[in-house]
């Protein structure tokens, strides 16, 4: 599957993500640099969803509007749901994601949540329906899932965590959802900023988020990968990824190398909570 506009246009590869202090003019910029993809959490992102309002006005059918929920109510989705609609003046969702779903999902109530959102698929509210989550057995159950397994976790589109340190996904995940034709949205494709801070025991210079961003995008199953600068001057930065060519195996390799170093034991809060 091909994520595409309503217009009819692939994704770009990066995709601008809200974060509490990005600057307003950052959509703007993103937009006329070839960014069609813009996605939020939740409603907070003030500034985010403002600029968003904005570049819909006359662009709507060319971006991507993505966002999602925690919650697995369904009278909490609805009413989420028709709050982005009223705030960005649109009559529809391109991508709703059910997000942060845990090992210990309660696998009825994440089905029932998943057809309320189909439901609304079928109505032209969502025009894709996804799921993101950290844990990679979780993501094999939505790839792998059949209607026989009794619990039917499916989905149209994939967010997962993907990066330099974490690579695991490699092994699984993203030839199996290449092979299901279900696109990958990659993020902390910085690991939280972490993997541009350097390490003690590596000699050259750390990698930039350019570098964090073209090993993401190296991988055929992805089909974007997600950024979130502060403003203007760090997107400029950024936006590099959008034309640099593919890392050689050179590169791929000098980078796997740092994320080892990067990932550790695996034992911070994030590791231990999201395997």
């Amino acid at each position: 599957m091909q994520l595409k506009t309503k217009q009819g246009k692939t994704t770009s590869i990066l995709g601008l993500a809200a974060n509490d202090e990005m600057d307003i003019d950052c959509l703007q910029i993103a937009l006329e640099a070839g960014i069609n993809y813009f996605f939020f959490y939740n409603s907070q992102y003030s500034n985010f969803l403002n600029g968003l309002k904005t570049i819909s006005l006359t662009n709507r059918e060319q971006i991507i509007i993505a966002t999602g929920s925690e919650t697995r109510n369904i009278g909490i989705l609805r009413s989420y749901i028709e709050e982005v609609l009223r705030k960005l003046n649109t009559d529809y969702i391109d991508i709703f994601y059910l997000e942060y779903i845990s090992p210990s999902y309660d696998g009825a109530e994440v089905e029932a949540a998943l057809d309320e959102l189909y439901s609304l698929k079928e109505k032209g509210i969502l025009r894709y329906v996804g799921v993101t989550t950290h844990n990679r057995p979780v993501a094999l159950k939505f790839i792998d899932s059949d209607r026989s397994q009794g619990v039917f976790l499916r989905c149209d589109v994939l967010m997962h965590r993907y990066n330099i340190a974490h690579r695991k996904a490699e092994e699984d995940i993203l030839p199996r959802a290449k092979k299901a034709n279900i696109p990958v949205i990659a993020f902390t494709s910085t690991r939280w900023g972490s993997l541009l801070n350097g390490h003690p025991d590596w000699k050259y210079p750390p990698a930039k988020a350019t570098d964090c961003y073209r090993y993401v995008l190296q991988n055929p199953a992805i089909h974007l990968t997600l950024t979130s600068p502060n403003n203007s001057k760090q997107l400029q930065e950024n936006l590099a990824a959008l034309n640099n060519s593919q890392l050689t195996p050179q590169e791929i390799n000098h980078w796997r190398s740092y994320g080892d170093l990067i990932y550790g034991n695996g034992q911070d809060a994030f590791e231990t909570q999201w395997s």
